[in-house]
């Protein structure tokens, strides 16, 4: 029994089980709960950055898939189940409804052919042929594509009462007051300005003849 207790008590060595302490500042030292905060911080700020890439894409970005003609863009996938999510998004949030692959296509147009962009505050002279379709509309918008109240109580017009050159080109005069011929009536006051181009049952729809497509030209003419 003693000579138990006796190598016990030679192998007990307190040196070897002594652990210095710790002197680092307790900020310093490692914490789970330091570490599951910091975890959360990161997904937090994951989240927001996603979050507000988002929100810029939908309410500051363009639509995908753009179709180039000349002043005019169009987005042929826009009314189709190939549209790109964003594109949908944005279409949801402004209440636009495109126009489907079989009814036509959409272009739309806010610089003149200087590059300048529209303003509500000068007239255009808006001239020359429209790709081939069986109906065409023109409207006058503000920058958020929404109508504005205009003098005429209109603001648009269609191929189908439209003055016509003999060779088929046509000429109209965008402005806020009335004038002689074809007359597209503008916004005195609004906020930008756009020319939407409505080609209802167009072939453009299916790609045909795109590259050789004639679109109508924008000049600017006096500011006010």
């Amino acid at each position: 029994g003693n000579g138990d207790q006796g190598s016990a008590a030679e192998s007990f060595n307190p040196e070897a089980t002594w652990v210095p302490p710790d002197r680092r500042p307790a900020i310093l030292r490692p914490s789970r709960r330091l570490g599951a905060l910091s975890l959360a911080y990161i997904l937090f700020v994951a989240l927001l950055a996603g979050l507000g890439s988002a929100f810029l894409a939908v309410e500051k970005g363009e639509l995908f898939g753009a179709l180039r003609l000349g002043l005019w863009q169009a987005y042929p996938d826009a009314g189709t189940p190939e549209a790109a999510p964003y594109s949908a998004a944005m279409y949801a949030r402004t209440g636009r409804i495109p126009l489907a692959s079989g009814e036509g296509l959409i272009f739309l147009a806010d610089r003149d052919s200087a590059g300048r962009p529209l303003s509500p505050a000068c007239d255009y002279r808006i001239f020359g042929k429209t790709a081939p379709s069986r109906l065409w509309t023109l409207v006058s918008m503000n920058r958020e594509f929404r109508l504005v109240a205009t003098v005429a109580g209109r603001a648009g017009l269609s191929s189908h009462h439209l003055l016509r050159r003999p060779d088929g080109s046509f000429e109209i005069t965008a402005a806020p007051y009335a004038r002689a011929g074809n007359w597209l009536p503008t916004a005195p006051i609004a906020d930008g300005l756009v020319f939407v181009l409505r080609l209802y049952d167009t072939p453009l729809t299916t790609g045909t003849g795109v590259a050789n497509v004639d679109m109508p030209d924008i000049e600017r003419e006096r500011c006010r």
